[in-house]
Formats: C-alpha cells, structure tokens, sequence
C-alpha cells in the first residue's frame, strides 16, 4: 500500500534521507521509531506529499503521493503538533472535511461523536490537548482512509481513551484492510499493535522486520552452573549480552532456540530458563553494539 523506493533527501547540502526502502502492506501495521533528529518527521512529510524527494519513488496505493489530491485523498495524517482553524468549533472543522474528502461518512461521524463525547459546538482551539488529539481522530477516522499516517499519535491521551483509540484503528485494519504507518518513540505501544517494524537512524532504515519474526530468533536465557560458566560457552558469537546475578547468568542469545538451548545444556547446568524478552529489550540487544543511539530510542 505504502512503498518508498531509493528515496534521498537533504537540505542545504545536509543528507537527511539515504537510500531509504520501506514497504507497508495492505491492512498491516507498521511502526516506525528512531531518535530524535533520525528523519521520521522529513520521511513522514514525504509519504504525505508535503516534501518531494531529491531521488527515489514514493507510491500510495500504486499512485505517486507528490501533487497528487486524488491519492492525497486517501490518506488520514495526524501529526505531532496538531493545526485547526482557531475559530472552528468542531461542527465546522468536520463540514471543512467533508467538503475536501469525498469519502467522508456522516453516519461514522455520528457514531463517533457518542463514542468521544465531545460536544461539537465547542471551539476546538479551548479544549485540552488531550482533547483536541480525540478531536483530531474522530475526524481523520470519519473520512475512512485507506491509509492512516500518525507522528506520535497518542501524546497527551489518557490511557482509557488511548485503549479506546487504538481499538478503533485496529478495527479498521481489520474490517476494512486499513493500513496504517506509526512514529513513535513508545516501544511498548508499539510492541501492542504493530505487526512490522523499522528503525531509522541517521537518515538510513537500519532494521526492518516483521515484528514476530523478531523475537523469533533472540532469547534471553538463565543459567546456573555447578562451578562458574564454562568459558568455551561464553566466548560464543551468538552470544549478544552476558551478565552475572550471584550464580545465575542471564544471556542473550540468538538463533534457533533449539540449538542455543543444545548448546547451554551440553555443558551440563543445574538449570535453565527462558524468558520472553521486550522490543525495547531487542533492540538494545541486537543494535545496541553496532554504534547506533539506541540509548535516545528508548525512553
């Protein structure tokens, strides 16, 4: 639905963009993190149409995105910092939508506005943020994108609302094959409701993976020896992270489970224990020793 090929970008000479590749298939959803200053907002502004690219191709549901309205269209965005006619209440805001998306529905506007609880004759510029954010998804939900692009969408939400939110998103993805693409620096929420993700650090994409087949093949796992760890064990290259807690080790490991587990037992332990691992705790494993800002991506 989403594809971004070879896509370059700077400004003034300074590469903000390097031969980026992104794919967001149809009803998934992919979530997009990296540290600040890493290019997520300049990306975004290309995958809305706001930026046009130096190099590469960006397409939308087959069609360039770039000065193109019908394809424009199609697209829910919300961005970090929100913008709405500062004299709008929300009956006004949504009468300015519906004349700019032909597939604004009415009825789901309706529904939503019972759902928010919102009335919609207050301006929108005197509610909370927090508020203005519910605003900002009952309307973008109610033009019933194809695609739905959110930079930090759930700031400011409370943690009810923003369970009801996501339950929202879900739902389209699932009814209506809705795909949608999340920047964030919340690894957990992504970790929810993400099924692919990438990190872009330094303008480039430096890891991109479906998020099951992730945690498929990095384990953190504990074990104890009758004396210390054998050293042949821990010396081993598949070996990501090793720390000693009084007589446990708990160690990172990658590859197929099996094997790492055949190996730690052919030395003999008095017992062993996987346990499952995080994405924040992935990514800090896995890219953590390769000189990547891990550290600015988890928070």
């Amino acid at each position: 639905m989403i594809k971004v090929e070879s896509l370059y970008k700077s400004f003034e000479k300074i590469k903000v963009l390097n031969n980026i590749n992104l794919n967001v298939k149809k009803g998934s959803i992919y979530g997009l993190i990296g540290p600040n200053g890493a290019g997520k907002t300049t990306l975004i502004k290309h995958l809305t149409g706001t930026f046009k690219q130096d190099k590469g191709k960006i397409t939308i549901d087959g069609e360039p995105i770039y000065e193109n309205i019908k394809t424009k269209q199609k697209i829910g965005y919300i961005p970090d910092e929100l913008f709405f006619f500062s004299q709008y209440n929300i009956k006004q805001m949504a009468s300015f939508y519906k004349k700019i998306y032909p597939t604004w529905n009415q009825k789901r506007y309706e529904n939503l506005q019972k759902f928010f609880n919102i009335n919609e004759k207050r301006k929108i510029s005197h509610l909370s943020k927090g508020m203005q954010r519910q605003v900002a998804f009952w309307l973008t939900l109610s033009i019933m994108p194809k695609v739905m692009i959110l930079d930090e969408p759930i700031d400011g939400l409370d943690p009810l609302i923003r369970k009801k939110v996501w339950n929202l998103i879900i739902q389209d993805v699932a009814e209506r094959e809705m795909s949608v693409l999340i920047s964030s620096h919340n690894l957990k929420e992504i970790e929810n409701v993400c099924d692919y993700v990438g990190i872009l650090n330094n303008g480039e994409i430096v890891l991109e993976r479906d998020l099951d087949d992730l945690k498929s093949d990095i384990y953190k796992i504990q074990v104890a020896y009758k004396n210390d760890i054998p050293q042949k064990l821990i010396n081993k290259d598949n070996i990501l992270y090793k720390e000693k807690r009084g007589s446990v080790w708990v160690l990172i490991m990658k590859g197929n489970q099996k094997d790492c587990l055949n190996l730690i037992n052919s030395y003999n332990p008095l017992f062993v224990d996987v346990l499952p691992l995080t994405l924040e705790e992935i990514f800090m494993y896995e890219l953590g020793g390769e000189g990547y800002e891990i550290e600015g991506i988890i928070l």
